[in-house]
């Protein structure tokens, strides 16, 4: 799988994390579930700083399911790294929304590197009338263009 090369810092949303040893396994490498893992925790925190708390999304009865994921091990992450999840929100493709991710090490090295696609779900009728949805609320289309352009300051 071909990845671009990932984006310069504040450039992009940014999680910063250190590797715990909760993320590890027995060798002390970061285990490949805990990826996954950060990437919920940066797109809930990109999405607050967009203006779209997740809390409030859910409590409207709207959720963001992964209806993709893709991911590539490049290197490493080991407990004590300091680490950085840099991702770019790409223009909705149809009804997914694309998020790219790297993981960034020590010494800017790329651990790994994710593709996500979520979708806006309409939970609110209740579980038998789940809906997708083709045209955002408002809030939720501001919120997507926001993510778009990019944190504050980003110049790409």
């Amino acid at each position: 799988m071909q990845w671009d090369a990932p984006p310069a810092p504040g450039e992009s949303w940014c999680l910063h994390r250190r590797v715990l040893p909760q993320h590890t396994d027995h060798a002390g490498v970061m285990w490949h579930g805990a990826y996954i893992a950060w990437l919920e925790e940066a797109r809930v925190e990109a999405l607050a700083a967009a203006g779209l708390a997740y809390s409030m999304l859910s409590s409207e009865g709207f959720e963001m399911p992964v209806v993709h994921l893709a991911m590539d091990y490049r290197a490493p992450l080991v407990h004590g790294d300091q680490a950085e999840v840099r991702s770019l929100v790409r223009p909705r493709r149809g009804l997914r929304i694309p998020w790219h991710s790297w993981f960034i090490g020590p010494g800017e090295k790329v651990a790994a590197a994710a593709l996500v696609e979520l979708v806006f779900v309409d939970f609110s009728a209740g579980p038998g009338q789940r809906k997708v949805l083709r045209r955002l609320t408002p809030q939720a289309a501001k919120a997507l263009d926001r993510l778009t352009a990019g944190p504050p300051g980003c110049s790409s």
